[in-house]
Protein backbone atom coordinates (compact mmCIF):
# COMPACT_ATOMS: atom_id res chain seq x y z
CA UNK A 1 0.00 0.00 0.00
CA UNK A 2 2.84 2.40 0.80
CA UNK A 3 4.30 1.85 -2.64
CA UNK A 4 1.00 2.70 -4.25
CA UNK A 5 1.00 6.05 -2.43
CA UNK A 6 4.70 6.88 -2.83
CA UNK A 7 4.90 6.14 -6.54
CA UNK A 8 2.32 8.78 -7.64
CA UNK A 9 3.83 11.33 -5.25
CA UNK A 10 7.31 10.69 -6.71
CA UNK A 11 5.91 11.00 -10.23
CA UNK A 12 4.31 14.35 -9.38
CA UNK A 13 7.71 15.70 -8.41
CA UNK A 14 9.14 14.62 -11.77
CA UNK A 15 6.18 15.94 -13.74
CA UNK A 16 6.41 19.43 -12.30
CA UNK A 17 9.67 19.96 -14.18
CA UNK A 18 8.07 18.67 -17.37
CA UNK A 19 5.06 20.96 -17.00
CA UNK A 20 7.37 23.94 -16.55
CA UNK A 21 9.38 22.99 -19.63
CA UNK A 22 6.24 22.47 -21.70
CA UNK A 23 4.93 25.85 -20.59
CA UNK A 24 8.21 27.52 -21.62
CA UNK A 25 8.20 25.80 -25.02
CA UNK A 26 4.59 26.74 -25.68
CA UNK A 27 5.02 30.42 -24.75
CA UNK A 28 8.43 30.85 -26.42
CA UNK A 29 7.06 31.85 -29.86
CA UNK A 30 4.85 34.48 -28.27
CA UNK A 31 7.77 35.93 -26.32
CA UNK A 32 10.00 35.94 -29.41
CA UNK A 33 7.32 37.64 -31.51
CA UNK A 34 6.75 40.24 -28.79
CA UNK A 35 10.47 40.97 -28.58
CA UNK A 36 10.72 41.30 -32.37
CA UNK A 37 7.77 43.70 -32.39
CA UNK A 38 9.40 45.82 -29.66
CA UNK A 39 12.64 45.98 -31.63
CA UNK A 40 10.87 46.81 -34.89
CA UNK A 41 8.74 49.66 -33.53
CA UNK A 42 9.74 52.99 -32.08
CA UNK A 43 7.97 54.28 -29.03
CA UNK A 44 6.60 57.81 -28.98
CA UNK A 45 9.20 58.88 -26.41
CA UNK A 46 12.01 57.50 -28.59
CA UNK A 47 10.61 59.35 -31.60
CA UNK A 48 10.36 62.57 -29.54
CA UNK A 49 13.96 62.19 -28.35
CA UNK A 50 15.17 61.64 -31.91
CA UNK A 51 13.24 64.66 -33.19
CA UNK A 52 14.59 66.83 -30.37
CA UNK A 53 18.15 65.69 -31.08
CA UNK A 54 17.72 66.47 -34.79
CA UNK A 55 16.37 69.94 -33.96
CA UNK A 56 19.28 70.70 -31.61
CA UNK A 57 21.81 69.54 -34.20
CA UNK A 58 20.12 71.67 -36.86
CA UNK A 59 20.15 74.72 -34.57
CA UNK A 60 23.85 74.15 -33.82
CA UNK A 61 24.58 73.97 -37.55
CA UNK A 62 22.64 77.20 -38.13
CA UNK A 63 24.62 78.90 -35.35
CA UNK A 64 27.94 77.79 -36.86
CA UNK A 65 26.90 78.99 -40.30
CA UNK A 66 25.74 82.35 -38.96
CA UNK A 67 29.09 82.89 -37.24
CA UNK A 68 31.00 81.81 -40.35
CA UNK A 69 28.83 84.03 -42.57
CA UNK A 70 29.37 87.05 -40.30
CA UNK A 71 33.12 86.48 -40.22
CA UNK A 72 33.35 86.00 -44.00
CA UNK A 73 31.06 88.98 -44.71
CA UNK A 74 33.28 91.22 -42.54
CA UNK A 75 36.40 90.02 -44.36
CA UNK A 76 34.65 90.52 -47.68
CA UNK A 77 33.89 94.15 -46.77
CA UNK A 78 37.58 94.51 -45.95
CA UNK A 79 38.48 93.40 -49.50
CA UNK A 80 39.09 89.65 -49.24
CA UNK A 81 37.62 88.17 -52.46
CA UNK A 82 37.84 84.55 -51.21
CA UNK A 83 35.86 85.52 -48.11
CA UNK A 84 33.13 86.96 -50.38
CA UNK A 85 32.73 83.57 -52.09
CA UNK A 86 32.72 81.79 -48.73
CA UNK A 87 30.10 84.21 -47.41
CA UNK A 88 27.88 83.49 -50.41
CA UNK A 89 28.19 79.73 -49.84
CA UNK A 90 27.44 80.14 -46.13
CA UNK A 91 24.39 82.26 -46.95
CA UNK A 92 23.04 79.68 -49.40
CA UNK A 93 23.44 76.89 -46.85
CA UNK A 94 21.74 79.05 -44.21
CA UNK A 95 18.78 79.72 -46.48
CA UNK A 96 18.38 75.98 -47.14
CA UNK A 97 18.53 75.14 -43.41
CA UNK A 98 16.14 77.88 -42.33
CA UNK A 99 13.65 77.41 -45.19
CA UNK A 100 10.61 75.70 -43.62
CA UNK A 101 9.45 74.25 -46.93
CA UNK A 102 12.66 72.22 -47.35
CA UNK A 103 12.28 70.40 -44.01
CA UNK A 104 11.26 66.77 -43.87
CA UNK A 105 8.57 65.83 -41.36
Amino acid sequence: MERAVLLPIACLGLLSGCVSTVANVVTAPVRVAGKAFDLATTSQSEADEKRGREMREREEEIGKLERSYSRNARRCREGDIDACEDAEKDYERLVRLVDVRSREY
